[in-house]
């Protein structure tokens, strides 16, 4: 089962990059390249424990759906989302919030398991797990820009 772990340093407070991070319109913003947006569930605003969205995006070139719920919430330390029905076997995706001087460390750890057995561990080696990191580090890429760019401050919803 792949682990990916990604750490990034964010000008902006805990508070601050913890909402983004849950913000499903910002999901939306930061996931352009996959044209992704909600279709059930929560659909716009701040997601909370307990809380479903059900996301259509195109990932390798194929349209795809998938159900996250979170599963976990430490505001505004920690929250953790796990899929509920989508194209992995199953996958979970702690982010994890840190007070570091003037700002934040978010890290982001995902691990999933590939569906199809041996052919979904093939995958991973040969083109699935890099993906996978891309996508991570470019969102968190994103949400560190959106977060400097609000000076500490969010109106989000």
């Amino acid at each position: 089962m792949p682990i990916i772990k990604h750490d990034i340093f964010i000008n902006a407070p805990i508070n601050v990059c913890f909402d983004l991070a849950r913000n499903v319109d910002v999901h939306i913003e930061t996931t352009s390249k996959t044209k992704e947006r909600a279709i059930d569930g929560v659909t716009v605003g701040l997601m909370e424990n307990g809380d479903t969205v059900t996301w259509e995006a195109i990932h390798l070139g194929v349209k795809q759906k998938l159900t996250a719920k979170i599963i976990e919430m430490e505001k505004p330390y920690k929250f953790k989302d796990a899929m509920v029905k989508g194209a992995f076997h199953s996958f979970t995706h702690t982010h994890e919030f840190i007070e570091s001087g003037t700002g934040t460390i978010m890290k982001d750890t995902f691990s999933y398991k590939s569906p199809f057995g041996i052919l979904g561990v093939i995958a991973d080696r040969l083109f699935l797990e890099k993906y996978m990191r891309n996508f991570i580090v470019n969102r968190a890429k994103e949400l560190k820009r959106i977060a400097e760019k609000s000076n500490g401050t969010t109106s989000l919803s």
